[in-house]
């Protein structure tokens, strides 16, 4: 039986295999589409959505070879799909390299951070998704494609598992570079109202929003004998020269980019996600809070609130344009998804896209309306894998050509 880390989604395969090399991953793909079997592959299981869940074969690739080469020169590191993001941080940062950017949970392995567009903050970066720059693909027939250049590429970088098992990524990375770290408490009008001018001024700008004094203490956000109720955990990031010394003190931290993001949850959220073009994201988050005060007083998690950067991949949220990310949360052992409906409700009303690994009720008929490639996409996906080895039933619906017939 495997279960995400949340504990929200569940599936009992008929095999589990855990290959040691690519060939291996071909004669096991090959074999289980020649019986029939459905194939998806278990990353660090990160995902709120049934992306993973399968009756047929799953596939472990910790056994991979992990970080393969890195050239300072160029800025690359090649890598297997395994990798987990807080396992680049160290073999990076000796080399004078980083991640161009990560979010602040560092146990997502590599191909499932870059399939389901996993991002950090910030309008001058993308996803993990757009700093793939190669990428080898195992295709239902068992036979190997490597994307390096467009369309290809494009489509690959986020693909949800449904063109093929990724066994090998070239990721574009950046200097290494040094943050400071700034948090504060603001109201929501100060955190609000100058919302476009600070996301475009810091390298990143997100926050909190809190319903309730309990919605702290949710994310490990309270101090003692400080309520929070109706305000923000603010969250400012910007790069520092050697000249600023590195410091531990509490909300003004300064170091290395890597030692900077990371931040422990624990597992008790189910979390939904989604994107709204940039230049509505200001209303959005009004009519969000305007939803939470007035309909749903029982939503206590947090609203968090991020920006994420144009770019190319096709199925990204992003695709195109410079998006807000709206995240909210349900809590287990509740019937939220009244609650979550809402959501989707209101912030379809915005063009919004979804985060691939968390929940979302996005039809074949709003994939093929809010994302430009959705229906290139499709047609690829059936030359790939013509008889849906990599779908399952949550993906089947969405890009099945047989679904839209």
């Amino acid at each position: 039986m495997w279960r995400n880390w949340v504990g929200n989604q569940q599936c009992e395969p008929r095999r589990v295999a855990r290959p040691q090399s690519e060939d291996e991953v071909c004669e096991l793909v090959a074999g289980a589409a020649a019986e029939g079997l459905r194939v998806r592959v278990a990353g660090a299981g990160h995902s709120f959505t049934p992306v993973v869940a399968t009756d047929g074969l799953l596939l472990d690739l910790t056994g991979l070879p992990r970080i393969r080469s890195l050239d300072p020169e160029r800025r690359r590191v090649v890598t297997g799909p395994a990798t987990t993001i807080g396992e680049f941080g160290e073999p990076l940062w000796t080399e004078g390299l980083a991640l161009a950017n990560q979010g602040d949970i560092v146990a997502q392995q590599i191909a499932g951070a870059v399939s389901t567009a996993t991002h950090g903050s910030g309008l001058e970066f993308g996803s993990f998704s757009s700093s793939v720059r190669r990428a080898r693909i195992v295709t239902a027939g068992g036979d190997v494609v490597e994307a390096d250049a467009g369309d290809l590429l494009h489509a690959v970088q986020v693909a949800v598992g449904a063109l093929g098992v990724i066994t090998e990524l070239e990721l574009e990375v950046a200097p290494a570079y040094r943050l400071r770290e700034r948090i504060e408490h603001w109201s929501w009008e100060e955190a609000w109202e100058p919302f476009d001018e600070l996301a475009r001024t810091h390298r990143h700008y997100s926050f909190f929003w809190m319903p309730s004094d309990d919605s702290a203490q949710l994310y490990g956000l309270a101090e003692p004998g400080l309520s929070l109720a109706g305000r923000c955990h603010v969250k400012i990031y910007d790069t520092v020269g050697d000249e600023v010394s590195e410091s531990e003190e509490p909300r003004r931290r300064v170091g290395p980019a890597y030692r900077i993001y990371p931040m422990v949850y624990e597992p008790n959220f189910h979390e939904l996600e989604y994107f709204v073009p940039f230049e509505r994201g200001r209303e959005a988050l009004a009519a969000m809070r305007e939803l939470m005060l007035t309909r749903l007083p029982a939503s206590v998690f947090p609203l968090e609130v991020r920006t994420v950067g144009s770019e190319e991949a096709w199925l990204s949220h992003s695709y195109g344009r410079d998006t807000v990310v709206l995240s909210v949360s349900g809590t287990p052992g509740t019937d939220y998804w009244p609650y979550l409906r809402e959501v989707d409700r209101l912030l379809g009303q915005f063009d919004a896209r979804v985060h691939w690994g968390k929940l979302h009720f996005l039809t074949r008929e709003q994939l093929f309306q809010r994302y430009p490639r959705a229906g290139d996409f499709v047609e690829l996906r059936a030359t790939l894998d013509p008889h849906g080895v990599f779908l399952n039933d949550h993906l089947r619906p969405l890009f099945d050509t047989a679904e839209g017939a």
